[in-house]
């Protein structure tokens, strides 16, 4: 599943569109490496997303989207690590 849709469907951001654009600044990667909107995500995978304030890691448990869509978001992935930043620290 790409990556923009997989954010959506597992709510972990509200838009695809804002899903897109925060992959595209680079503000989401995939087992360490920078992530595109159509980057494929799988079971297994180990994503880090940089929100504003915080940085949260998580390992994807579900990525078909037939699946997400019937099932819970909490059901997509498991959180590894959830940390704060400050406004003014890039990430990455």
């Amino acid at each position: 599943m790409r990556m923009d849709k997989f954010l959506k469907l597992s709510r972990l951001i509200r838009r695809r569109t804002v899903a897109r654009e925060i992959t595209s600044i680079g503000a989401v990667r995939i087992n360490g490496r920078p992530s595109k909107p159509a980057s494929e995500v799988r079971a297994g995978d180990v994503v880090d997303i940089a929100y504003p304030y915080r940085v949260l890691t998580l390992e994807v448990l579900c990525a078909e989207e037939a699946v997400l869509k019937k099932t819970s978001p909490d059901d997509a992935y498991r959180i590894i690590e959830e940390r704060r930043v400050e406004p003014t620290e890039k990430p990455w």
